[in-house]
C-alpha cells in the first residue's frame, strides 16, 4: 500500500510508500508505475540521475522548456534535502508559487513534479538524491530561476550555501516573466 498525497499545487504529489522494518533491515517498493497511472499520470521514464551533495549546498532552480521538458519523480536515498517545486506554468492560478517538503533516506518518501515548474533542493545532511526524468536532458532548453528570488521567499533552511557559478546567475521571477512571455 502507498500513500500519496496532494499538494496545494495542482499535479505535485508527494509519495509514502509502504516500508516493511524488521530486525535484518527494512524492504519497500521504491517505483510503481500504477501508482502514478492511478492518479491519471502516465510518463514514460527515459533517464535516471543520481547526485551527492554536501550539507549546506542548495541546487536549483532548473527546468527544462519544450520540447525537451521533463516530468520527474525524486527522492533521497541517504541523508536529507529539503525539496522545492515552483509553478512556472503559463496561465496556472498558482503561477510563481512554491512547494517544499523533506525528502530523507528514513521516509523514503518521493516528490512527483509535473513539467512547468522548477526544481531545486538543498542539502539539509550530506545526501545522495536520484531522480527519473521523462525526457532526456537538453542544454540548449535548461533554464533557472534565481534560488533566493525574494519574490518567493523561500526558507532554504540552509546557512551559508554552497552554490555553483551557474544556480547564482539565473533570472529572477519577474524576468522569466517577462522573457518567457508569461510562463512554460
Amino acid at each position: 500500500m502507498v500513500e500519496i498525497k496532494k499538494t496545494l499545487l495542482s499535479g505535485v504529489l508527494e509519495i509514502f510508500p509502504k516500508v516493511f522494518e524488521d530486525e535484518r533491515g527494512y524492504f519497500f517498493e521504491s517505483f510503481r508505475l500504477d501508482w502514478l497511472e492511478k492518479e491519471g499520470i502516465n510518463e514514460t521514464w527515459v533517464q535516471d540521475n543520481q547526485s551527492y551533495s554536501q550539507k549546506g549546498t542548495v541546487r536549483g532552480l532548473h527546468f527544462q522548456r519544450e520540447p525537451h521538458a521533463q516530468a520527474k519523480l525524486v527522492r533521497v536515498i541517504k541523508g536529507k534535502v529539503l525539496d522545492v517545486v515552483v509553478d512556472l506554468r503559463k496561465g496556472s492560478n498558482t503561477f510563481g508559487s512554491h512547494y517544499s517538503t523533506i525528502l530523507d533516506s528514513e521516509q523514503h518518501n518521493l516528490l512527483y513534479i509535473p513539467t512547468g515548474f522548477a526544481h531545486g533542493f538543498s542539502v539539509i545532511e550530506d545526501a545522495i538524491f536520484v531522480y527519473k526524468c521523462s525526457n532526456y536532458y537538453n542544454k540548449n532548453s535548461e533554464g533557472g530561476i534565481i534560488w533566493n528570488d525574494k519574490n518567493l521567499q523561500i526558507d532554504w533552511m540552509v546557512k551559508n550555501p554552497i552554490i555553483s557559478g551557474k544556480d547564482k546567475n539565473w533570472q529572477n521571477l519577474e524576468e522569466f516573466k517577462a522573457t518567457s512571455e508569461g510562463g512554460l
